[in-house]
């Protein structure tokens, strides 16, 4: 494991919310790798910060490949309304930034064929958030 693999995942578990949010953006580039998919869905879905939810699924959103989304999809599936709003906050602010992210409809086109339904769900809800952000 590269070591800046290993400083962002101790970082993803601080107990400042400014470490998790560095953590969530560092580990979007890694998020084929098991360790880090399982941290990320952690941040993504972080109980005391909504800042870590946002920029983390931004991150994520930004990197935009199958793996990246497929993550967000399924925080999404496991999210209460608050963290799921957050969720969406972050992928909109990714949408419409000045380098939009035009493969997250279509991560989200081939997770809608994933083996897990809650990642079914989850990139529906992209989806649609995606559609959303065209307008």
């Amino acid at each position: 494991m590269t070591s800046g693999l290993e400083a962002a995942l101790a970082d993803a578990s601080s107990p400042s919310w400014t470490q998790r949010v560095r953590a969530g953006r560092d580990l979007a580039l890694f998020a084929d790798v098991p360790e880090a998919a399982e941290a990320l869905v952690g941040l993504l879905l972080d109980v005391e910060d909504t800042a870590v939810t946002r920029q983390t699924a931004e991150a994520l959103a930004r990197v935009g490949t199958v793996a990246a989304v497929r993550l967000i999809a399924l925080a999404v599936a496991e999210a209460d309304d608050n963290q799921a709003d957050w969720l969406q906050t972050g992928v909109y602010d990714a949408l419409v930034g000045p380098d939009g992210v035009p493969d997250v409809a279509a991560a989200c086109g081939k997770l809608s064929r994933d083996q897990e339904e809650a990642v079914r769900r989850g990139a529906a809800d992209i989806s649609a958030w995606t559609d959303d952000a065209r307008c």
